[in-house]
């Protein structure tokens, strides 16, 4: 057996070694997802700590960009930064709160009537006629703020895009609920 000095290889040994090595690497990504390809590099570069020191690293994403935003995207962005919403928003918001106010009033005048109903003594007169014209003068303010919600309602629907467009409230039917969860005291 000839000694070989691998050290000084000719020319041509160097070239095969080399073709021989990039078939290598060729033939690791052969039969693989392209997915999975993406990856294995990813980890390669990860692995020679090529990531290590980009701008950045470990501070939160900032996503404040929509995509889907198009010409209103500084308009947007202009709004967010001071505070404020688009109109849309900003009008479901007023809905939502309106709403959450009269069914906040509603419940405790409904608290009440029940206090009054279970007590041991019955309610005296002045009561009665107290709790007589607060059922009335919230049923007139309750269905006055009913109909002032569907109209903002019907004005979101037209302005808003259809995932956001908001049921009308069946005004009468509420107000029968009112009234027969809060009657009134005969007198």
């Amino acid at each position: 057996m000839d000694f070989v000095d691998w050290r000084q290889l000719p020319e041509q040994t160097v070239q095969a070694a080399d073709a021989a090595r990039a078939k290598a690497k060729a033939n690791r990504y052969h039969g693989k997802a392209y997915r999975d390809y993406i990856e294995e590099q990813i980890r390669d570069a990860q692995e020679r700590g090529l990531f290590d020191n980009l701008p950045g690293t470990g501070k939160p994403l900032k996503l404040d960009e929509n995509v889907y935003a198009g010409d209103r995207a500084l308009g947007y962005h202009l709004l967010k930064n001071n505070g404020y919403a688009p109109k849309e928003i900003e009008l479901i918001k007023e809905i939502r709160q309106t709403r959450e106010r009269l069914e906040a009033r509603r419940a405790k005048l409904i608290q009440r009537s029940k206090t009054l109903r279970s007590r041991r003594v019955p309610p005296f007169p002045s009561e009665r006629r107290a709790f007589n014209y607060a059922v009335e003068q919230f049923a007139t303010e309750y269905e006055a703020g009913l109909r002032e919600l569907n109209r903002k309602i019907l004005t979101l629907n037209v302005a808003a895009p259809a995932p956001m467009h908001q049921p009308l409230l069946e005004v009468e039917q509420l107000m029968q609920q009112f009234r027969a969860a809060c009657p009134l005291f005969a007198m």
